[in-house]
């Protein structure tokens, strides 16, 4: 994998409305999780993990949208012996994007009896209630973390309310029994996320796991219950967090209450991993989870992954549909085209650009972005002002509108940013056929 997977760009902390909670460092592969980081963008393969070609296919389709690290799923011995195919076929890819391996029921004996699928993956996922029951509990989780602790890796303890420890459950629901103002059952279950995150974890280090290979997870479904037990959980530690609204569910339902949840707690500086919790359409494109954890990061002016374009809505003034059709194509094309400037100029990523629908304010909005075009509206002059840093330098007209204007954000790009070391920025493009109105 190339390095631009694992060094995303940041943007400068005055940016950010509240400080990062501080955390320890713990390096996943070549990714740093934690505070002296930027927060880190994860996904999850939906394959069979034991079909190694699928997986890595779908791997490599998650790094190259810009997951930063991808968890697969290791739940029988076919996915375990396949993790060395899996990791083989992504080499041949040129990827290396850290793998983590999400651990249920079995996990104490897969690690042991594959070690090659020990040593190469990353990470380690515990869900501590899934471990083992009764006695078997604390034998089992050591188990794996002697794995950890023998190949080197980190762990995630990741408690989840549908798996919940119900040891730990039952001691506190005892303990709330005794109180002269018991709290309600849904107290009682977020105080059980966050003792089984903090035991387990506790644990982990007693056994001999260094506490600087250790990230929290306790996810549920419900936004205010994540955001309470999030809180409490970054109040009462210093682990870095993995944030994610799980079981999210589809389309914009999963989206708009993923962006609910994690905006709170990463605009009170809480969170160092996210990954959003997507259910796919049949057939679905899984990237869609990796695009919008960006998105989230990036509007909020935490990170900063690929261009962004601004539209405006349309009204009575845009009857026509050619700027909505524009802004769709060029935010294609920005998307498309990002890998490709991501590897050979620095900082293109922090660009905007605006695609405007008539008068009002399309001039103002162009002149903000890094570049816009102010297309007209119903009954306005058929002329596309362009801006780039705030300064008119061109207008569109005619039926090659939306060409040219790919071609100035190429020129834009290349005459703006600085090529990386190894990449020339190249000759200037031949001149547009548009008119220079200055």
């Amino acid at each position: 994998m190339n390095d631009h997977f694992r060094t995303p760009a940041t943007v400068p902390p005055q940016a950010c409305a509240m400080p990062r909670r501080r955390t320890r460092t713990v390096r996943v592969g070549g990714v740093v999780v934690g505070s002296a980081a930027p927060v880190v963008v994860q996904s999850m393969t939906n394959t069979d993990t034991a079909d190694a070609i699928g997986t890595a296919r779908q791997v490599a389709q998650l790094a190259r949208a810009g997951s930063e690290v991808v968890r697969i799923t290791v739940n029988n011995e076919e996915s375990a012996a396949a993790v060395p195919a899996i990791v083989e076929q992504l080499h041949k890819l040129g990827v290396s994007v850290p793998l983590v391996g999400d651990f249920h029921y079995n996990g104490h004996t897969l690690l042991q009896q594959y070690p090659e699928c020990a040593q190469l993956l990353a990470k380690y996922r515990i869900n501590p209630g899934n471990v083992g029951k009764g006695a078997k509990r604390d034998a089992q989780f050591s188990a794996i973390v002697e794995q950890a602790i023998r190949w080197d890796k980190p762990v995630r303890i990741g408690v989840n309310w549908g798996s919940l420890d119900q040891s730990v459950l039952a001691r506190m629901m005892d303990e709330n029994a005794k109180r002269a103002e018991p709290w309600d059952a849904g107290a009682v279950m977020r105080e059980a996320l966050v003792v089984s995150a903090l035991e387990s974890a506790q644990l982990a280090e007693d056994i001999g796991l260094p506490g600087d290979r250790i990230i929290l997870s306790a996810k549920v479904s419900s936004v205010q219950d994540l955001i309470a037990v999030y809180r409490e959980l970054g109040r009462r530690c210093d682990y870095p967090l993995h944030l994610g609204l799980t079981e999210a569910g589809m389309g914009s339902k999963g989206i708009v209450a993923s962006t609910a949840a994690l905006s709170v707690l990463l605009q009170e500086g809480i969170g160092d991993t996210i990954r959003v919790s997507l259910t796919p359409e049949p057939d679905g494109d899984r990237r869609q989870e990796v695009i919008v954890a960006q998105e989230i990061l990036q509007t909020m002016g935490l990170r900063a992954f690929t261009p962004m374009v601004t539209a405006c809505p349309g009204c009575g003034r845009t009857t026509s549909t050619f700027f909505q059709q524009l802004a769709s194509d060029i935010q294609s094309y920005v998307r498309d085209q990002m890998p490709t400037w991501r590897e050979h100029f620095d900082g293109v990523e922090n660009m905007t650009l605006a695609v405007m629908g008539c008068v009002v304010n399309g001039p103002g909005e162009s002149k903000h972005a890094s570049i816009g075009i102010s297309l007209p509206g119903t009954g306005e002059s058929p002329a596309a002002p362009v801006y780039e840093d705030g300064v008119k330098t061109v207008t569109l007209r005619g039926d090659n509108i939306a060409a040219e204007f790919r071609d100035l954000v190429d020129r834009y790009i290349a005459r703006t940013y600085r090529a990386k070391q190894g990449h020339a920025a190249g000759a200037d493009p031949a001149p547009s056929t548009a008119s220079t109105e200055h």
